[in-house]
This record gives structure tokens, C-alpha cells and sequence, in this order.
């Protein structure tokens, strides 16, 4: 299957697998081999599946254009599967025609896939999350402290990991991530980590030994997978798949705080609970997350 993926990245053609913000989209596009082209540009060719990621900030393009080119057109979700309600009405009507108009929508989750079968769409699949992971190297042994998934905002429910955190009693640690507040800075027991390349940032989550991000907003689940390649144990929320398949001995319902400050004491005082959570991590990781898992996957979504 030839495929090319629309984005409003301005990048054209392939991406290299050693691409320094081989984030999961583009990681995608390296395990089909996959090229790339911008929205609103030509392709190089023709193809037999164009998936085409709308642009968050703008709904407003009409895929019906890229048929000219593409066997099958599908749409890939951006963001949790409501994001879309946030736009001004005309937005999210043309939103709505634009997923009744394409032949398959890829989702991020299992627990997306009725939302959008609800809507009305014809044909919805699950696209895995996927790293590749030529040229990392796993942590080879454990670190001393936390890192939290994201900032003090309801996009990444950063409070709430910041409070179980702190039940651990380990240095805390935080990506900066473009919704971060100014006063963040101002917390005295959070290390704030610099913003870097995709490939910096998986070496840098190496040195963690407990992973905590309680978001609400389920999209990719990214944080949960890249922990899971250092066998570091994630405490999240259900309905997240990567959170949900790799780490199910520290995965709570929503807004379970309760239950999550449990967990975390627990992988502080109980070693063999750790190595538990950290075995288990390992073997769902290569069973479910490897390229070759990945690529097994795809074929039987896309039979």
C-alpha cells in the first residue's frame, strides 16, 4: 500500500528514521514507508491511502480535492475526539462534513472508536501509537526521580500529578510544554526540563524511576509509551490504550486520586511490586509496541 500523510507541517517526501522529532506521526509514516506532503500542495505521485491530519487551528480544508490523487482518503484524529466542539459553530459543522466525507477516520483509542461511530462515520480504525526507537538506548538502571506528563493546566491535569508526586518524596521533574503557565516557575520542588527534540527528550526520560500524568485529555498517549521503553512504571488514567496496555498495575479510573497516591507509595516502598510493574511493562512493550508489533497490528486493521 502506498500512502502519504497531509499535515500542515511543511515537510515533503520521506523522513529519515533517524529524524530528531520523530514524534508518533512521523513514526507512522516511517514504518510505511510513508511520504509526506503539506496541505494545500500537490503530491509527488499517486497513492493508494492519503491520511490527512487537520490542522487543529484550522478545520477549513476540503479533503474531496485530494481523491485526485488517493485511492481512499481517511482522517486522522488530533487531539481528544471532542476537541473540535471548541471551534465557532461554522467551524464545527464543516469539521463534522469533513469526517462524513472521508473514507476511513484512524483514532487514537478503543474507547474512541464508538464516539465516532456514533457521529455517523462509515469506517473507523485504530492507529497504535508507535516510537521507533533506532538509536535509543533503555535506561540501564533505575533513577531517583519523578517525572510528572505535563503542566498546571486542564489539558494535562499537571495539579493533580504534582499532588501525587509529592507523595513519593523524590525530586519532581516537569517537561515545558506550550501551555505552561508563567508561575510555574514559581513552585519551589518542581525541576522544569527545557524544551527539546523528540530524541533528546526520550534520553533525558531515562533518568526517571516513576512516571505519573493524570491527564483527562485523552489523545496519542505518548508520555505512557515512551516511559514504557525505559520499563518505568506510569501512573494515568483509564481509557488511554498506551496507559491501559502497558502499564495495567498502576492505571486508575478518572479523577482516582485516592487510589493513585496508593500506587505511588507503593512503588516507592515495595520493590518487588516495582520489578512487577517494570517486567510487565517490558513484555506488553514488545508484544504491542515494537515496530514489528506495530506493523503486525496495521495489517489486520487494514486488511
Amino acid at each position: 500500500m502506498k500512502v502519504v500523510f497531509f499535515s500542515e507541517s511543511q515537510i515533503r517526501g520521506k523522513v529519515p528514521r533517524t529524524f530528531e522529532n520523530a514524534r508518533t506521526e512521523y513514526a507512522w509514516s516511517i514504518a510505511l514507508d510513508a511520504e509526506w506532503c503539506p496541505i494545500g500542495e500537490e503530491p509527488l505521485g499517486k497513492y493508494d491511502l492519503g491520511i490527512v491530519i487537520i490542522p487543529k487551528n484550522n478545520p477549513n480544508i476540503d479533503i474531496t480535492k485530494l481523491r485526485k490523487w488517493c485511492g481512499k482518503i481517511a482522517v486522522m484524529q488530533e487531539g481528544p475526539n471532542w476537541y473540535f466542539q471548541d471551534y465557532t459553530i461554522d467551524k464545527q459543522f464543516h469539521y463534522y462534513n469533513t469526517l462524513m466525507s472521508a473514507d476511513c477516520v484512524y483514532c487514537h483509542n478503543e474507547s474512541d472508536v464508538d464516539y465516532y461511530f456514533g457521529l455517523g462515520c462509515k469506517d473507523v480504525r485504530v492507529m497504535r501509537s508507535l516510537m521507533i526507537t533506532d538509536g535509543l538506548v533503555p535506561r540501564s538502571e533505575c533513577g531517583n526521580g519523578t517525572i510528572i506528563g505535563g503542566n498546571f493546566v486542564s489539558w494535562y491535569g499537571g495539579f493533580d500529578s504534582y499532588i501525587v508526586a509529592r507523595r513519593i518524596g523524590n525530586s519532581i521533574w516537569a517537561p515545558s510544554m506550550g501551555r505552561k503557565q508563567e508561575q510555574e516557575d514559581m513552585i519551589e520542588d518542581i525541576n522544569y526540563m527545557s524544551y527539546m527534540s523528540w530524541r533528546d527528550w526520550i534520553t533525558a526520560l531515562g533518568q526517571f524511576n516513576i512516571g505519573i500524568h493524570l491527564m483527562r485529555t485523552h489523545a496519542a498517549g505518548t508520555f505512557a509509551m515512551n516511559c514504557a521503553f525505559h520499563e518505568i512504571p506510569c501512573i494515568g488514567y483509564k481509557g488511554l490504550d498506551t496507559q491501559e496496555i502497558l502499564h495495567p498495575l498502576t492505571t486508575v479510573d478518572v479523577g482516582d486520586l485516592k487510589t493513585a497516591n496508593g500506587i505511588a507509595k507503593k512503588l516507592r516502598d515495595d520493590e518487588k511490586f516495582y520489578k512487577l510493574c517494570s517486567h510487565t511493562i517490558r513484555k506488553r512493550f514488545k508484544g504491542y509496541y515494537t515496530e514489528d508489533a506495530w506493523k503486525e497490528n496495521w495489517k489486520v486493521t487494514n486488511k
